[in-house]
């Protein structure tokens, strides 16, 4: 385990897999686990960096053992990812996974030393009105101190039986602000458009989805591949928004050049 501090003097901590001057895969999760319980994710690092590469699995900001020092927004959550780029000391590959693809979006967008973006089943051009619209109603809600209505809103058009299993968790129904980054961010790219969005990032982009998904993924996956100046849409092991960590890290490790 390692930490970092970003310039407003948020603590982010991270695993720190592989080995130091490789092409470093940085993961950004969604508006889900921390990574202590995420273990696809630790496996898919843990594969590639026995590959050769370097793997940094970090708790987003306000989540876990990354402690924020102030509100949880999408600005603070780029300033984090600017750390861990710059912890790496190498290119790098972000890795966005369903609303974190994206930040990864935008945080691809002001890294210099990019190597690829990979983009797992964004959540994109799926909301009824569009996503400004929709997080529009989630920030409301929040603002109001009305956080359950807030998660529900949030989670709409998504398995009714993930939000009951979300209920569980000794962080219901607080959890929502740490997806306010993400509510940003989705209604960002929206707004911008995918070629605003991706114009400057001229490193692979891989739109990836699983074998088994839910509908409308395909289709955003082949609009961001076509908006990206090189990109690409695919299918990889995996199913119903998760990878598969071993397709996944053959996929990264063929990105930064490790086999092929």
């Amino acid at each position: 385990m390692s930490a970092l501090t970003t310039p407003r003097g948020d603590t982010i901590t991270y695993d720190d897999l592989g080995t130091a001057g490789s092409v470093t895969a940085v993961f950004i999760a969604g508006a889900g686990p921390t990574r202590a319980e995420d273990p696809v994710t630790l496996a898919t690092g843990q594969a590639y960096a026995a590959a050769g590469g370097r793997a940094f699995i970090p708790d987003r900001l306000g989540r876990g053992e990354s402690p924020s020092s102030g509100p949880v927004d999408l600005d603070a959550q780029l300033q984090a990812i600017d750390a861990l780029v710059a912890q790496a000391a190498a290119p790098v590959i972000l890795i966005g996974h369903s609303s974190g693809c994206a930040i990864a979006m935008l945080a691809a967008a002001r890294t210099a030393d990019l190597a690829g973006l990979v983009l797992w089943e964004a959540p994109l051009g799926l909301f009824d009105g569009g996503a400004e619209s929709w997080w529009g109603g989630v920030q409301q809600a929040i603002d109001a101190g009305d956080l359950e209505s807030a998660v529900a809103r949030y989670m709409i058009g998504m398995p009714p039986e993930w939000l009951e299993e979300l209920k569980k968790s000794p962080e219901y129904p607080e959890i929502v602000r740490g997806w306010v980054p993400d509510g940003q961010a989705l209604s960002e790219v929206e707004r911008r458009g995918y070629d605003e969005a991706l114009s400057t990032v001229h490193a692979p982009v891989v739109a990836v989805v699983g074998a088994e998904t839910f509908p409308g993924m395909v289709e955003t996956a082949d609009a961001l591949a076509a908006a990206a100046p090189d990109g690409t849409s695919e299918r990889l092991a995996g199913a119903w928004h998760s990878w598969e960590p071993d397709a996944m890290a053959h996929r990264l490790a063929q990105l930064a050049g490790l086999r092929g």
